[in-house]
Parts: C-alpha cells; structure tokens; sequence
C-alpha cells in the first residue's frame, strides 16, 4: 500500500522512496523521514530526539518543557506558538490576531488524485497510479480549519502537497501567505540548486551552499519568469550527477512564486514553496476556502540525475495533457526568423515548399499575420486577417499548407494589446491600467486584465473562432513582458490580482484547449519566462528561449533539463552568426544540441546553399528514425572530464538504443584523449556504438588548407569558396562494441585534431564543435 495510517502515523511509500510522518502528543504533524525506501520498522528510531530543555526557546506546554516547535521536525507550522522559523502562513486570524496554531482532528485516504476545485491545474493520476492522503487540522481558538493533501505517484517516485485554508469562524479572516506545503529536513549539508537568468539567457544552474538563515527563490513579475524557475534542488555534500541524496521541489502554478529554505540553528532545513506573498492579500469571509497549488517533492540516493529522472517520469505521465502523453511531436518551422513582420503569402509557401522537402512536419506562421501588425506597435488584442499579406485569409493559407502534406501551425499573443489596436480603441478600460498613474508598457504593449470575466470571455471566443475557421493543428502562446502598476477594477482587493490572473489565464487555455484535445499547443513568454509545471498542465511543450545558440542552449536546455524532459523544450536550429550572440557554429552542433528537444527550424532556407539543404534534410531524417528515444527516452547529464565540455545522452525506455552527445564550448591546443561513458545500460547486453557522419565544409580549415592541397590556393578565394558549396568532408566516425558495462567504464575516443595534420581518423571539433554517437543494441542472430 502506498499510503498506511494507523491514526498517529503515515506511511507514504513510492517504489523507491519513503515519507514518514507522525501526529505528536499535542496534535500537531511531526516529520520524521523522507529519502530512499525503508521496509519498515519502528518510527520512534528516525524521529528527532528532544529530551532536553533548550535555552531561548518557548515551552508549548508546560506538562513538557522540552516540546518546543521551534526545534520540532514540522510538515506544517503555524505562528505565535513558539517556531520562529519562516512559516508557510501568515494571516489575521478571525479574532484580529496573527497566530495560528493548527493539530490534527482526522484524516481520509482517497483513491487516484484529487484536485483543487477552484480552477488551479493539478497533475493526475488514476487510482492505479497513485492515492492520496487528507489530514484535517484545525485552529482551536478560532475555528478556522486546514487541509493538507498528499499525493503519493508510486511508479514515478514523486509525491505532492497542496493546502486548503478554510474558514470555519464566523468573522472575516486575511491571508497574506499561505504556501502549499513544507516540511523540515535534517541538513546533509546541502547546497541549494536554482535555475536562474532572464531573457535569452533561462535556466542557467547556480549553486550556492546553505548558510544559517534564509534562501530564497522567487519571482515578483507576475509569472513563474526566466529569472528564477519555481522548481529547485537540494543536494547532500557530494552528491554527484549520479551518486548521492538529491531532494527535488516543484510547483504547479505559473504566476509568483516563493520557495523558501532555511537552514535553522539546531540543524534542521525548512523547505516551503508556494504562490509568493509579494502583493498579496486575500480575505476569507465565513465558509470560504483559499486552495493553494500543487507542491511536487522527490527524492533520490542516484545524484542530480535520479532526481531528474524522477521529475521527468512525473511530468509525462501525469502533467500533460492526456492526449500528448508519450505522442511524437512533429518537426517544425517557424516563420519568424526568416522573414519577421515582412511577408507575403508567397514568400510563406516557398518556405513551406522547401521546408516540406526536407522533411519538415508542420509549417509554423509566426508574429504579424493579423490587423495591422506590419511591426511590434499595432495590432495585438485584434484577430482579424491582413488580407494584404494573406489574400485568402487563414483557411485559405492554411489548406495550401495542408495540401502541402503539412501541419498548420498559428502564433497568438493573446493577453496583450497594443494601444493602436481596434480592442483598445473600444475597450481600453480591458488594459491593465490605473487611474492616476503613467502607464507602463514593455514591447509597446499593455497586458489585458484577465481578472476580468469580459476579457476571459473575448478571448475565448476570439482564439475559438481562429482555432475553427481554420485546419490549425499548433498554436504557439506567447506572452511578451512582465505585469506592472497590478490593478483591476473589478476587484475589491486588489491583493487578489497575480492569483486572479493566473486564475483567469487558466479559465481561457481550458476552456480554449479542452474541447480540441488534438491540437498541440507550445506555450511561450519570450522565450521561456513562463517553464513551468502549470503552462504544462495546458500544452505538453514551452518554448525554452529566443535564444537558439546552441552554445547558449547547452546551459538553457541543460539547465531545464534538471527539471523537465526533453519532450518539453521546443529547441530549434537557426541561422549562424546568431542574432542573439553574433557567435558562429556548425550546422551540425545546432542541430546536436536541437535533437535533445523538440526539434525545429527557424531561418531562411532560401540563403543556403546545397551541402546545408542535404544536411538539415539528413538532420531530420536521423531525427524521425530516433524520435521516440530523443524525446521520451531516459536523459542523463555526464559528468565532464575537462571545462568546455558537456556530455548529454538518453536511453529509450527499452534499454535497446541509445543516444549521446559530446559537445565543446572552446578548444584547447594538443588536448588529452577524451571518453565517451554511457550510463543506464543493461549491463549484460552487447551494444555497437557508432558516431553519426556529419559534414565538414572547407571553410572550417582554415589556412590549413595549404597544407592539404597539391597547389596554393587563397583559403577565402573564388576557388576555395566556390569548391565550398559542393565539395564537404565527412568527420570522424567511430565504432565500437561492448556490453552496457563496458560502455559505461568509458570508451576512450580518437584523438581529435593536435594542431597539424589532418585525416579520417581525427575529430575536428574545434571551438562549438559536437558529435552524436548512436548506441544499439547487438541482435545475436545477426
């Protein structure tokens, strides 16, 4: 049984994993483990001893002067009582005072999940997949009443929290915070582990050892945002990608966060997240509820990548939607780098043609196809077509495409308006605006005010009636600034507004998507300002950054990747030099990089030549022969032997077929010999392991080319240039064979180039160079 309860006691165990809890002698929940799966026995041996009586702390009773909160091992802690640590509530209480002191008075088991009821997203689980536990608590002197949800996914290793604060008094009561759930850890001197950055430059790993006092890890911009990802980590010293405790924290909500850590005096770590109390109030009349969003825990003893592991299993087994759960998704192009806001049917369906030839799956029109959206100061919150860019109007563009044998795919930025916009012109009292103040705009636009029943409504409708008059199968969200001057007027607490927005978001993307399952819907917020478990709640993919340097991605993507799976990051190749960098890389290290995603393409095809038309055409067809591995196999980060380097690799759910990726930020002269280990194989099965050929153009050797030729030729010559666009070389390619265990000791690789001579047997890497290497399993009858 995942979940046993005799009362006093609560036994949550997942495969691998145990949560104990424990009701103390004056009601309130006492932890006492969460880590790798215990058989049982006795709880009294893992609980936190308090036999004596600690200076500067508050008795809770005088029948036990060494019971004091503030040292006690708590799933949840209220205020006023003596724990002087960060609590997860905060509220005036019905009797004006802000104390709060809640113990247990029952609890149910119920099969499955059990969701919030008030619009909040929840992952999901049927009762074959997990079961979930309520405790009820209550606050005696006010009766204001509290309960607490576990939901324990067995195969997925992953339990979540969520709170409902009900109010049981017959006065008004105000929260300021209410979290989703906490609990207290013993310190295994952790470091604390966030995802970190802003726009173009997401998710980047930062690590910072737990000092006494408090950590944390919020956002304040009205959504989960690129400068700090909600989700985090808590390793012990000396966890590795693959060895050690790693505890793992998550939320299901897309708007302010607040994640909380605090390392306390007596060696105990307080870990609490939920919606942040930054500009938030909310007042609770007699009989209403506040339910705070979904908490997600795990923890492993396999490192980094056991957590990780159990974080994707989650999330695609019980966070995106149904209808997307383990179902390819298609190879895309967006129109967006290739001509902007300057386009023409025309110049769309020869993209789209050259596009289809090389094997892409769905043609994506980006930004600019609606109102008089001729540049980024027009248009927005308008859904009527530019008949002048398209004559035939979506339908009409659509079946071309379709015709094609492609996918339609369709940007909206639907919570935005411009002010040069018929929506505005009629509606500016649908901006978020006010009365008294400057307005604030960020990209020339103004956020809607999604607190608003009206704009919910409009909204609807409007993205409604696109999604059916035309054969849309994508729909890429975007959401282009952070919310400023939070004010509606239709709320009386202006406190409620991040929450009521989110809420409100929420209501328009299931009300728009639940009734067309089918189409896949990638949400986006410049970029990846809003990855979170929420938005993927919705669609089943994000849109990692605007950032498509595949250097720059490495950091992005592999910084996501500690949280979400591969089958969520839309990752795409574009032009180099890249526009966000000016940084130049090999075709093949954009797609190398890309592969490891969603994999899509974003540039102009009609500025590259044949060898790079062959290649991205040979990119895509490796890409469908291994998609089902790439996007939904187990993905690990490997240790580097040296800086500048990244190992990433997956291994399909099968254990049959492999693949991994070494990449190289910057080269170093006459380097050591580098090695390919490849973790997660059966250690009793024989695998070839094989480099994937890429091209190397001419260009890429530089004066060295004289050492090549018979004759003297300019290495930026008309010659050498010319001979460039129809002459390549093929890299390295490498095979080997050995069993999982072998492979996972480390195959020491060819050397790759030592600063003179150049042959088929040296990996030209260079500065952004990469390699893919296939690994699969050996049929003995062949």
């Amino acid at each position: 049984m995942p979940i046993n309860a005799d009362g006093p006691q609560f036994r949550l165990d997942t495969d691998a994993t145990s949560y104990w809890f424990r009701v103390s002698a004056f009601g309130h929940l006492e932890h006492v483990y969460y880590g790798p799966r215990l058989p049982g026995g006795p709880m009294e041996a893992l609980a936190l001893k308090h036999t004596a009586t600690i200076g500067s702390t508050i008795a809770y009773d005088q029948s036990d002067l060494t019971y004091s909160l503030d040292v006690l091992p708590l799933e949840w802690s209220g205020s006023g009582y003596g724990d002087y640590r960060f609590a997860p509530i905060e509220a005036r209480m019905p009797d004006g005072i802000f104390a709060s002191d809640f113990a247990y008075v029952g609890h149910e088991i119920m099969p499955g999940s059990v969701g919030p009821q008030d619009g909040l997203p929840s992952a999901q689980g049927d009762p074959d997949a997990c079961s979930t536990l309520r405790v009820d608590l209550v606050d005696e002197a006010t009766g204001v009443r509290l309960e607490l949800f576990w939901t324990v996914y067995d195969r997925a290793d992953v339990i979540t929290r969520r709170a409902v604060l009900i109010n049981g008094a017959t006065s008004s009561l105000t929260i300021r915070r209410l979290l989703s759930g906490m609990v207290d850890l013993p310190d295994r001197g952790f470091t604390m582990i966030t995802f970190d950055g802003g726009w173009i430059k997401e998710a980047h790993r930062h690590d910072r050892v737990l000092a006494p006092g408090l950590s944390v890890n919020a956002s304040t911009t009205g959504s989960s945002s690129n400068r700090h990802n909600p989700g985090f980590l808590l390793a012990e010293r000396g966890a590795t990608e693959d060895a050690g405790w790693v505890y793992g924290f998550n939320l299901i909500y897309s708007g302010n966060h607040l994640g909380a850590v605090e390392l306390a005096n007596h060696d105990l770590v307080r870990v609490g997240l939920g919606i942040n109390d930054h500009c938030f109030e909310q007042t609770l009349a007699p009989g209403e509820r506040f339910e705070a969003p979904e908490m997600i825990m795990t923890v492993s003893d396999a490192g980094l990548n056991g957590a990780s592991h159990h974080f994707h299993d989650f999330i695609n087994d019980h966070v995106v939607p149904r209808a997307w759960r383990h179902r390819p998704r298609p190879v895309l192009i967006n129109s967006w780098e290739a001509t902007f806001f300057d386009f023409t049917q025309k110049k769309l369906l020869a993209l789209a043609r050259q596009a289809r030839d090389l094997g892409v799956e769905l043609f994506v029109l980006d930004d600019g196809w609606f109102g008089k959206r001729d540049d980024d100061t027009a248009g927005l919150g308008d859904y009527d077509v530019n008949r002048k860019k398209l004559p035939n109007g979506l339908d009409g563009f659509g079946k071309q495409i379709t015709d094609l044998g492609m996918g339609f795919g369709l940007w909206f930025e639907p919570e935005m308006v411009n002010e040069d916009s018929a929506l505005f012109r009629a509606h500016p009292e649908w901006a978020v605006r006010a009365p008294g103040r400057r307005d604030t705009l960020g990209r020339n636009q103004l956020v809607l005010d999604l607190t608003n029943p009206d704009v919910q409504d409009y909204l609807i409708a409007s993205v409604s009636r696109v999604l059916d008059e035309a054969p849309i199968s994508y729909v890429k969200w975007d959401m282009n600034r952070h919310i400023s001057v939070a004010y509606s007027p239709t709320l009386t607490e202006q406190g409620r507004f991040y929450h009521a927005y989110m809420l409100g978001l929420y209501r328009v993307l299931g009300a728009i998507f639940g009734p067309r399952p089918d189409i896949l819907l990638e949400t986006c917020s410049s970029g990846g300002n809003r990855f979170d478990l929420g938005m993927l709640c919705y669609g089943p993919q994000v849109w990692s950054s605007d950032d498509t340097d595949p250097v720059e991605r490495l950091a992005i993507q592999g910084g996501l990747s500690y949280l979400y799976p591969p089958s969520c990051m839309g990752a795409h190749v574009s032009a180099a030099p890249h526009q966000q960098t000016l940084r130049p890389t090999p075709l093949s290290t954009r797609f190398n990089v890309a592969a490891f995603g969603v994999l899509g393409y974003e540039l102009d095809l009609k500025n590259l030549g044949r060898l790079q038309l062959q290649e991205i055409r040979e990119q895509i067809a490796f890409y469908k022969e291994h998609r089902d591995t790439l996007q939904f196999g187990r993905f690990s980060r490997l240790d580097a032997r040296r800086p500048h380097q990244v190992g990433w690799q997956v291994v399909a759910p099968d254990g049959r077929e492999a693949i991994a990726g070494f990449f190289q930020t910057l080269a170093t002269a006459s380097p050591g010999y580098d090695a390919l280990r490849v973790v997660g194989l059966d250690p009793q099965r024989r695998y070839r392991v094989a480099t994937r050929p890429q091209y190397l153009y001419l260009d890429r050797f530089g004066e060295l080319i004289k050492h090549v030729l018979p004759v003297d030729l300019d290495p930026d010559g008309v010659v050498l240039r010319t001979a460039g666009k129809v002459y390549k070389l093929t890299d390295c390619v490498e095979c080997y064979e050995g069993s999982g265990a072998l492979l996972g000791a480390g195959v020491l690789l060819d050397n790759q180039f030592m600063g003179s001579n150049y042959n088929d047997q040296t990996r030209l890497l260079g500065d952004f160079g990469s390699s893919l290497y296939v690994i699969q399993e050996i049929d003995d009858e062949h």
